[in-house]
């Protein structure tokens, strides 16, 4: 990239050992090893003695400058303020004593300083006032520093200098080392330490003041992980190294004045002067040094990228002018960003809008999670998992996703790879899924964790909840009829049945939901609320429940009632939904008739809905819980004895109360009972009649299906009983591995422990069968 790269960009690569990796720039197929520590000689000067040494890059040794061993040392005291002679350039590299970056006890005690490669060492280097020499050209070839080396690509060396130091006799060995190595994420290459002028800011005394703004609430980061580290990072910012050698971005408004017969030395920040324009620069030269000859030169790098976006909260309202945009809107209220950003750019954007305005940029700032793949693998071109928004959208073949590799400049080995990697993923490619569902599927996922593993069957399925709104909201334009006027206004009548107040009520907790949750940001917790409500209480209960109710048959009264709320469920529903679906909401609402007191164009500026008091009505669902109670056990009855059509339930009710709800209610049970035939609540004094089964609803009630007729009981008996030999041949068959000689000895705890709990189930499996046939005999005499 011939350019800085922040250490915040750096991607480090986890090694637990010896591996071999292929580096961007070298021939296909040629590798190299890391995750090894290498061990090596150097011969004292005037002496036989050998001081031995590790290092994890071994071709950095060509820029070493000395050897470091602790001061109390007792092997090294001898050799305090002597010299080895490097073996390959010929260096006199002194030995020196350092208390701070040697440990005794670790390896041999004495350690390599490459100051112009290495972190540690350069601070060390600064220390002792070691020779810093620079190895690498910026192509990542040796420059004449490294000798016979010269003209060398890194890795390269690192291989040929192997084999020289082996020829010399100073070759020790070379062990497997756990270690991470920095890589970029762009190129995929090994980044390398490298010393360049660069421009700087020192970061502590803005860092401060944005630490200050999120303890004092004027500055809030959530969620709170992303705020713990904002602390940490802040409390321990470094320098900020705000100049590049990429020609994009803004030019460094920095000037060298050279002076004719002075310095040439950029390093001396004597010389330099700033200016918003080169007119500026040159009055401030002329003010730095009157009278004097000097010519201009502006640094060619340019600022950091992040620099320049820190600027962009108040520079896009017209900074550094007090415009009347700036005044109005800044500070903004949100920033809303991933989380792996929050240094690169909302740090930048707090300390420079704090430093130069005096205010924090925005108020707070929401960190969403970070998109992966099903498997929770980052996306990679290489491993073909890069999910494109718009083939999620519009739907693709897995053809066209293979045709994405025609032209790219992965290496072939990675196509394959991809394309593998494709079809296993997307055998049949992509579904056309469309916006909404993609964008209430990110929400649905976005919670207060960091990543989210997008599986687009997921996305898929949202589509297919999209295409149940759009059905369902047609299909209750016809139960409402073209002539249908709705109320002007939300407001109770006091007439609506229990099956409304019940809705009625379920929509005020779903509005409480979802806005609480959009007020906390947590769109995991909106997204399910609304999308418990559309789908398992308006669809799958309302709209089912009141269909006998809305039939020209049926009371005048109860119909327009029931419409009436149907009506309200459908557009507050849909503004509910609006956020996370704007497309389809808008276009089902364009459909539904106004309200006297709606007068929004669109329901994008309509109001948003709000809990209202006369919609709360614990009662009506407690009430109504006792009939979807009945409902669900009709359903699992029906199952259980294979009766899915023409099946006839009686309700057994311990008080009148019950028999009165229940009765009341009995066209709406035999509706959402899918195949049932009739439903007849009984009095607490009236008999069940022969030849039912039973299951529990609560203390109130309990469900009876007639079986009497409708299932061959002795066909069902029969079936149970193979099902109850095949478990008890299973349960028999495990058994008997438990009791062979020396089980306890030789069957390790946890293997026993697995079949003695599969044992449990088996005879749990059994005990559950035999009960099945106890009830059906009792049917059998029954009948």
């Amino acid at each position: 990239m011939n350019t800085a790269l922040s250490t915040l960009e750096v991607e480090n690569l986890e090694l637990a050992g010896s591996t071999m990796l292929s580096i961007p720039g070298y021939p296909a197929g040629e590798k190299f090893e890391f995750g090894v520590m290498i061990h090596f000689a150097y011969l004292v000067e005037e002496s036989d003695e050998r001081i031995i040494v590790a290092t994890t890059r071994i071709e950095t040794m060509l820029g070493d400058t000395a050897i470091a061993v602790h001061p109390d040392d007792e092997r090294y005291k001898h050799l305090h303020g002597k010299f080895v002679r490097h073996p390959f350039v010929g260096r006199r590299i002194p030995i020196i004593t350092d208390a701070e970056c040697v440990d005794m006890s670790f390896g041999t005690g004495a350690v390599k300083m490459t100051p112009a490669h290495d972190y540690n060492d350069y601070n060390v280097g600064k220390r002792h006032n070691l020779e810093f020499i620079n190895l690498l050209n910026e192509d990542g070839t040796y420059n004449e520093n490294a000798g016979p080396y010269n003209g060398m690509l890194r890795f390269h060396v690192r291989k040929q200098i192997i084999e020289d130091l082996k020829a010399k006799g100073l070759y020790i060995d070379t062990v497997s080392n756990p270690m991470s190595v920095p890589i970029c994420p762009k190129s995929n290459d090994i980044i390398e330490p490298l010393m360049k002028p660069q421009w700087w800011i020192k970061s502590k005394q803005l860092a401060e003041p944005a630490m200050q703004a999120a303890r004092d609430g004027r500055l809030e980061i959530a969620p709170v992980t992303s705020e713990m580290d904002w602390f940490r990072w802040l409390e321990n910012i470094n320098d900020w190294c705000i100049s590049r050698q990429l020609w994009w971005g803004h030019r460094i408004p920095a000037y060298f004045v050279r002076i004719a017969g002075g310095s040439d030395d950029s390093c001396d920040g004597n010389n330099w002067v700033a200016g918003h324009s080169e007119a500026d620069a040159r009055k401030r030269a002329e003010e730095k040094f009157p009278g004097v000859e000097f010519e201009l030169e502006q640094d060619p790098d340019v600022l950091d990228t992040w620099f320049s976006s820190g600027l962009w909260p108040f520079a896009v309202l017209g900074w550094p002018e007090n415009t009347d945009d700036f005044k109005k809107y800044y500070p903004t209220s949100l920033l809303e960003t991933g989380w792996d950003i929050l240094f690169f750019w909302v740090a930048r954007m707090v300390m420079l809008g704090m430093y130069l305005t005096g205010e924090v940029p925005f108020r707070k700032v929401f960190c969403h999670a970070l998109v992966r793949d099903a498997q929770g693998r980052k996306m990679s071109k290489s491993l073909g998992n890069v999910i494109d928004p718009i083939d999620v959208i519009d739907g693709i073949s897995l053809e066209k996703l293979h045709s994405r590799f025609e032209g790219s400049n992965l290496d072939p080995r990675e196509i394959k790879k991809a394309m593998a990697g494709q079809t296993k993923d997307y055998p049949d490619g992509i579904p056309e899924c469309g916006t909404d569902a993609l964008r209430f599927t990110l929400c649905a996922y976005t919670s207060s964790g960091r990543d989210m593993n997008l599986n687009v069957m997921r996305v898929d399925g949202y589509r297919k909840f999209c295409n149940k709104l759009w059905n369902a909201t047609r299909f209750a334009l016809m139960k409402l009829g073209e002539d249908f006027v709705p109320t002007p206004d939300a407001a109770l009548t006091g007439h609506e049945s229990l099956a409304e107040r019940w809705i009625l009520h379920r929509l005020n907790i779903a509005a409480r939901d979802v806005s609480a949750a959009l007020a906390d940001m947590n769109f995991m917790v909106a997204t399910t609320a609304v999308h418990k409500f559309w789908l398992y209480e308006l669809c799958d209960v309302y709209i089912e429940y009141i269909k006998p109710i809305t039939t020209p048959e049926a009371d005048p009264a109860a119909r327009r009632s029931a419409q009436q709320t149907l009506y309200t469920c459908l557009d507050q529903g849909l503004k509910l939904l609006h956020p996370f679906m704007p497309f389809v909401t808008e276009e089902l609402w364009q459909r539904l008739p106004r309200r006297a007191s709606e007068t929004s164009p669109s329901i994008s500026v309509s109001a948003y809905p709000e809990p209202r008091g006369d919609y709360e009505n614990s009662q009506a669902e407690a009430e109504f819980e006792l009939i979807m109670s009945i409902v669900r056990a009709g359903r699992s009855l029906a199952a259980d004895y294979n009766v899915l059509s023409k099946s006839t339930f009686f309700i057994s009710n311990a008080s009148e109360a019950s028999h009165a709800l229940v009765s009341a209610q009995a066209d709406g049970i035999v509706t959402l009972i899918k195949g049932c035939q009739s439903v007849t609540s009984l009095a607490p004094e009236e008999a069940v009649p022969a030849g039912c089964a039973v299951v529990s609803v609560s203390e109130e009630a309990a469900m009876h299906l007639l079986v009497r007729g409708q299932v061959d009981i002795d066909q069902e008996i029969v079936k149970i009983e193979k099902k109850v030999a095949k478990v008890a041949g299973m349960k028999d068959g495990l058994v008997a591995k438990t009791k062979v000689p020396n089980y306890e000895a030789n069957v390790p705890e946890e293997v026993r422990e697995t079949n003695a709990s599969k044992i449990g189930d088996y005879e749990a499996e059994i005990s559950v069968l035999q009960k099945a046939i106890e009830t059906f005999l009792t049917l059998k005499g029954a009948n």
